[in-house]
């Protein structure tokens, strides 16, 4: 089971979020640069976004 999300503010969510879309980086670059792990990134994803994009997001990520 993933650990549970951090508290996190609407700013920084908008960042996680501008960051997991973008095409470069990894998993492993959120983790970096917003201490999240992959389990967390996906629950944070899927509470912040609608489910339409989420499930874009996550056809995305899969081929990263």
């Amino acid at each position: 089971m993933a650990k549970p999300v951090p508290r996190l503010s609407p700013a920084e969510i908008q960042r996680v979020i501008a960051t997991a879309w973008d095409d470069r980086p990894p998993f492993n670059a959120v983790l970096v640069a917003h201490g999240l792990t992959e389990g967390q990134l996906v629950q944070l994803l899927k509470r912040a976004l609608t489910p339409n994009a989420f499930r874009t997001w996550s056809v995305r990520a899969r081929g990263r």
